[in-house]
């Protein structure tokens, strides 16, 4: 990967009365534009256990609340579907609906038993499904994720978690995002060692190959653009950064 394109901005260092004007400004301007459209551009919604459907005008054409305990997150299946995390029932959900309509044909529990999952993906050519579980533990510093990859119809077909991915590499991981490259290897965002981190294929597994080791803080998300240009949130300075491919 090049170097990244920077969409934001570094923030200065604040104190407490700062900090309070800045939230009450960014409440004022969330109320003004709540008022002008009602609608935000948002799928997974954890405040009212949803998840919702936007045109690309951003009027809103479904929203599903029945079902769902906590949605997290999502991304869509090569038929057009979604598939959906429930991070508190611990469950891995497929959503099928006429969007265009507003109305939803059928949502159905795909894999339980899943430990708070939480970032997935869908690799379109193959169908495999990508999750990311949270693991519960004692203590503060004891928490992390492991990685699970389920193929087309929902086998298990690898899974690597923190304590494996110490055998290979010395630092701890802790996998906050998933995507998959045009060559259906799985890559993850790692906030620990501040990374993006090639796990490769399923069928490969463990693979650890560093793509980008330099200039993030807290990485988050992140998603391949068309042109394979790879797009990461980083929450440490509040951008957006897109690395090329070239």
């Amino acid at each position: 990967m090049s170097g990244a394109r920077i969409f934001g901005r570094d923030p200065a260092p604040c104190t407490y009365s700062t900090f309070i004007r800045r939230a009450q400004r960014k409440r004022a301007a969330l109320q003004e534009e709540q008022a002008r459209c009602p609608c935000t551009q948002q799928h997974g919604d954890g405040g009212d256990r949803s998840v919702k459907a936007f045109d690309l005008e951003g009027r809103g054409t479904l929203a599903v609340r029945e079902g769902f305990s906590l949605p997290w997150g999502l991304d869509v299946m090569r038929e057009n579907e979604v598939v959906v995390t429930d991070s508190e029932a611990g469950a891995l959900y497929r959503l099928a609906a006429d969007f265009g309509k507003g109305k939803l044909r059928k949502l159905q529990v795909i894999q339980s038993k899943l430990s708070s999952p939480r970032g997935v993906a869908v690799a379109q050519a193959s169908g495999a499904i990508a999750v990311i579980e949270h693991l519960r533990a004692k203590g503060a510093n004891n928490s992390s994720t492991r990685v699970k990859i389920f193929s087309a119809d929902m086998k298990l077909i690898g899974q690597m978690d923190s304590f494996g991915l110490n055998l290979i590499f010395p630092s701890k991981i802790y996998a906050t995002a998933v995507a998959f490259d045009k060559e259906g290897q799985v890559i993850v965002t790692d906030v620990y060692n501040q990374a993006v981190v090639c796990l490769g294929k399923p069928e490969e597994f463990p693979v650890f190959k560093p793509i980008i080791s330099h200039g993030l803080s807290y990485p988050v998300g992140l998603t391949y653009m068309a042109n394979n240009s790879l797009v990461v949130l980083d929450g440490g300075d509040h951008s957006v950064k897109i690395y090329s491919s070239t």
